[in-house]
């Protein structure tokens, strides 16, 4: 089997301008703070989930550990009933506008540390450390007109008060333009890189609905050049334009194509048509993103109570399967220390895991609205793998000629989630496909 290792390339090395794309070889995989935990996980949450995933995931390939959104707001989840962020709250901040872990949540943040003891105790476990962060620059920084490190200019003079999310109220959107603009972004991962923070998932931005948020891709970027330490940048929320296909590709590693995914089957059934638009631009360094992993248990931070997954176990195998015949990036959702034997069964199918290697690449052979056919090709030692997704409501009998295939020559099916094998004489796969499952198999 091909090596699972997904360590960065250049990980011990300073960037210094270097190709990003040499060190997000493989599609990252790890886990995330927000299908869980919403706005509320805490700095004890975190450290569980990485002791986990360092016990039972690591081995796998799984490495990043993220604190989604609201890492720096006090009181964070405590009016959820009203508010998913609570509006114009108290965040912790220092003197240079840039937000900082708050201390109720994250007390080894206290005397100006920040995430740098997190991000150490998730490196001694041999993983790697990522935060979420908002598009732009504290409105609370605005308001007090704050000072940007290394420049003459105040957080006031650079920040667009009528450019701001439409959902979350923490932020104004920077006026490229602005002297002192660039400075800020630039402090902002020096600090980053000073905590050790290996991975950003930046909001607000990939859509580019807001008017300055294609800029602020770049700066993002360039900032992350300048930083001296290899940082993988993510953007959110999703659906993004096709037709800025290129700017993704030279700004970012991953990118969303699709709004938050739930568990929901019409969700995931759509996925299929986004993956088809986006599988050209999947390629090292660069990476469509199909949104996180809604498995196992969910939802404790939302204010309604957890909820196990409401995929079925056959929709659950679709999703993971799709996922990695197309090599989108695996972000876990689920509060890992609450995994069942089967969910982590899901996460750790070594032979389906092999399909996200970096000489392997996915497509889509037909489509249509009760079925789809993926093949995934290994271009170093011509590995093939297909897969017949049922996207119908009833069992079915799926067939699909492979060309590549020899018709006079005798195959063997090895299939990946039942561990079966079959034999077929010719080019034809055929095979009895669960209703909302899949059947992948590597041709032998």
């Amino acid at each position: 089997m091909e090596s699972l290792n997904y360590k960065y390339v250049a990980a011990e090395m300073r960037y210094d301008g270097m190709d990003k794309n040499l060190f997000a070889v493989m599609p990252p995989m790890g886990w995330n703070s927000y299908d869980y935990y919403d706005t509320s996980v805490t700095e004890e949450q975190v450290k569980a989930n990485a002791d986990y995933m360092a016990k039972h995931l690591k081995q796998y390939g799984w490495e990043y550990i993220v604190v989604d959104i609201e890492w720096y707001s006090y009181d964070a989840g405590s009016q959820r009933d009203r508010y998913q962020y609570i509006p114009f709250w108290d965040v912790a901040m220092d003197e240079y506008s840039r937000l900082l872990p708050c201390e109720q949540r994250f007390p080894s943040a206290a005397g100006g540390k920040g995430f740098a003891p997190l991000a150490q105790y998730v490196h001694d476990l041999g993983l790697k450390f990522g935060i979420h962060i908002m598009r732009g620059i504290p409105r609370n920084a605005v308001h007090a007109h704050a000072k940007i490190l290394h420049s003459t200019h105040t957080a006031n003079e650079i920040a667009q008060p009528n450019n701001i999310c439409e959902w979350n109220p923490d932020m104004y959107g920077i006026d490229p333009a602005a002297e002192g603009a660039q400075e800020y972004y630039d402090s902002l991962l020096a600090l980053y890189a000073q905590w050790g923070v290996d991975f950003i998932k930046c909001d607000d931005i990939c859509r580019m609905d807001m008017p300055t948020a294609k800029e602020e891709i770049r700066m993002l970027s360039e900032a992350i050049e300048k930083c001296g330490r290899p940082i993988v940048l993510s953007l959110s929320p999703g659906p993004a334009k096709i037709e800025e296909a290129w700017y993704y590709e030279t700004h970012a590693n991953m990118w969303r194509i699709t709004d938050d995914l739930w568990d929901d089957w019409k969700l995931l059934k759509n996925m299929f048509w986004r993956c088809e638009m986006w599988q050209d631009h999947v390629r090292q360094g660069c990476f469509p993103d199909c949104d996180m992993l809604p498995v196992g248990t969910l939802g404790g931070g939302f204010g309604n109570g957890e909820w196990q997954t409401r995929f079925t176990k056959d929709e659950q195998k679709t999703l993971m399967t799709l996922w990695c015949m197309f090599r989108s990036p695996l972000m876990i959702g689920a509060e890992l220390t609450k995994m069942d034997d089967w969910t982590l069964s899901l996460l750790t199918n070594e032979e389906l895991l092999t399909l996200m290697g970096e000489h392997c690449r996915g497509k889509q052979l037909r489509r249509t609205e009760t079925e789809a056919v993926w093949i995934n090709v290994n271009s170093e030692n011509n590995d093939t793998h297909v897969a017949l997704f049922d996207l119908g409501d009833e069992e079915q009998t799926m067939t699909v000629s492979l060309e590549e295939l020899e018709a006079d020559k005798t195959y063997t099916l090895h299939e990946l989630w039942d561990k079966t094998d079959a034999q077929i004489t010719g080019n034809e796969v055929k095979a009895a496909v669960p209703a909302h499952g899949v059947k992948v198999y590597k041709i032998k």
